[in-house]
């Protein structure tokens, strides 16, 4: 009786079996493809969408893929770019590669005209690190709710931003800079000529990305280069609405000339008499220069990718004009700073806000050493996060005529990498594995309800433009000095825009340091 149900038992999961172990072969732009299927889901991993960027091609714009003849088995993540964590300091030794320009899919489509929505993953990580094959970007979860999920791998560091008179000079647009930049809006053009035959729909794409990834899909918002390669965006914990600045710092971006500077600098470190001889050094001699390090290279104001003030563009209504999900969490800054004496907290202030100081002071006071921490993690989240944000949200409500949602993640927990210290809100990165549906097996249950929640608003979105839908609590189109801000904590509802006063403080900061950058 018992090898009668283990045989009853194999059988009826030897389909299951067959069907987790099939195939799908697809025909791109460089030859065929050959995904695995998992469950219902069809994935594929490290498909080329550019040449290698290596030798004459490092620090040039993504060059067209090269050819393959067989079938390339698409099972494996391509290897990272290069790059050193500060918070891994092992990672060094992680097996990298500069040919990275790889993308992956996860396909949910039974036929290959299907027409389903694409959303469109670009990673963070200060510009500095990142890589497609994290865990916690996996798309298969997502995709399950009716979404073709791709992520894009783009150039980091040194060999994505580092911007060089040399550079300049032999480039047709006389800029230089931006190549990871230029690497998403390769990767987006790849998707316009290749989806459908994933069973997507070119002309329903989403990009989203977080943190840097955030700051890419704001930039491409309002960069010429991507006029149709995408019809919504989403954007979580990012904006690129700070002045141009000589020096870049706290939500600024850099002009070319000083940009152009660093670099430089960055050869001279390198012992590099010429650009030949810089582009025959292994990244891994510069891992542990100060320009591995993160906000060292960053995009660059070149007017070719980015054309200006995205501040002032979008002011002028001079930008893609797309309905926009776009939010911040609760506590962003606490990543990124550490507890200073009393007396160094003032002295930092005063480097930052000048004249502003005794207001800054009054916003976000610290009379211990402990307090000196939140402080800075509010100005933190305020002048790279919140205030980007909002001013997006703000600018595109008054010039555009697509629709803004507005957003706050403020479920109380820590990030994803390990953080001590206590923690008053949602760290910086930490609504990621909500949206991708990624929990670990052992979360709570408010917890899988918040994510189930979260995904069909995001896929909603990239559905039809408005994240509303069945079941859901209503999110209103954002009007400036209304409550029309989507809270999820707990529960999900609609209140006002958090932390207004230091948001309308940094408004008048950046108005003035944009006034000082002018003269």
């Amino acid at each position: 009786m018992k090898k009668l149900i283990f045989v009853v038992w194999l059988i009826s999961i030897i389909p299951q079996v067959v069907f987790s172990q099939s195939v799908k072969v697809v025909d791109v732009t460089g030859g065929k493809v050959e995904g695995v299927v998992s469950e219902s889901i069809t994935i594929f991993k490290g498909i080329p969408f550019a040449a290698p960027p290596v030798g004459e091609f490092r620090w040039k714009p993504p060059q067209p893929v090269k050819p393959w003849n067989n079938v390339l088995k698409a099972d494996e993540f391509a290897l990272p770019c290069p790059q050193f964590s500060p918070f891994l300091p092992g990672l060094v030794k992680v097996k990298a590669s500069e040919d990275c320009l790889c993308l992956n899919v996860w396909t949910p489509a039974k036929q290959t005209d299907d027409k389903l929505p694409v959303m469109v993953w670009i990673y963070g990580g200060g510009f500095a690190l990142g890589s497609t094959s994290t865990p916690l970007y996996n798309g298969a979860e997502l995709a399950k709710m009716g979404v073709v999920v791709v992520s894009i791998a783009y150039r980091i560091g040194p060999l994505g931003f580092m911007a060089h008179p040399e550079l300049s000079a032999e480039s047709p647009h006389g800029v230089s800079g931006n190549y990871g930049l230029l690497d998403q809006v390769a990767g987006l053009k790849w998707v316009q000529e290749n989806i459908d035959a994933f069973g997507g729909d070119p002309g329903n794409v989403t990009i989203f990305g977080e943190s840097a990834g955030g700051i890419s899909v704001s930039i491409l918002c309002a960069s010429p280069l991507c006029k149709g390669l995408f019809r919504r965006a989403i954007c979580q914990s990012g904006g690129n609405f700070g002045p141009i600045v000589k020096e870049h710092k706290l939500g600024t971006i850099q002009n070319l000339d000083m940009a152009e500077q660093k670099g430089v600098d960055f050869a001279k470190r390198m012992g590099a008499a010429n650009l030949d001889e810089l582009r025959k050094i292994e990244p891994r001699k510069w891992m542990h220069d100060p320009a591995a390090k993160m906000g060292t290279f960053w995009p660059v104001v070149d007017d070719y990718v980015i054309v200006g003030d995205q501040y002032e563009l979008y002011k002028s209504g001079n930008y893609n004009d797309v309905n926009v999900l776009i939010g911040t969490n609760s506590d962003e800054g606490s990543l990124f700073v550490k507890p200073l004496s009393v007396e160094k907290y003032h002295e930092k202030l005063n480097e930052i806000f000048g004249p502003y100081t005794e207001r800054a002071l009054e916003l976000y006071p610290a009379k211990t050493r402990a307090q000196t921490r939140t402080a800075q993690a509010d100005i933190f989240r305020e002048m790279v996060f919140a205030w980007p944000t909002w001013a997006w949200a703000n600018l595109q409500s008054k010039t555009g005529y697509s629709d803004v949602f507005l957003y706050y993640f403020n479920y109380p927990q820590k990030i994803f990498f390990f953080m001590p210290g206590k923690h008053k809100g949602a760290g910086h990165g930490s609504e990621i594995k909500f949206v991708l549906r990624n929990l670990k097996c052992n979360a709570k249950e408010t917890e899988k309800q918040l994510s189930e929640t979260m995904a069909k608003y995001w896929t909603n979105f990239a559905k039809t433009g408005n994240p509303n839908g069945e079941g859901l609590p209503e999110w209103p189109v954002f009007k400036s000095g209304q409550n029309t801000v989507q809270y999820f904590n707990t529960t999900v509802e609609t209140g006002p825009l958090p932390n207004r006063e230091q948001i309308m403080f940094i408004e008048e900061f950046f108005k003035w340091k944009r006034k000082q950058t002018e003269k």
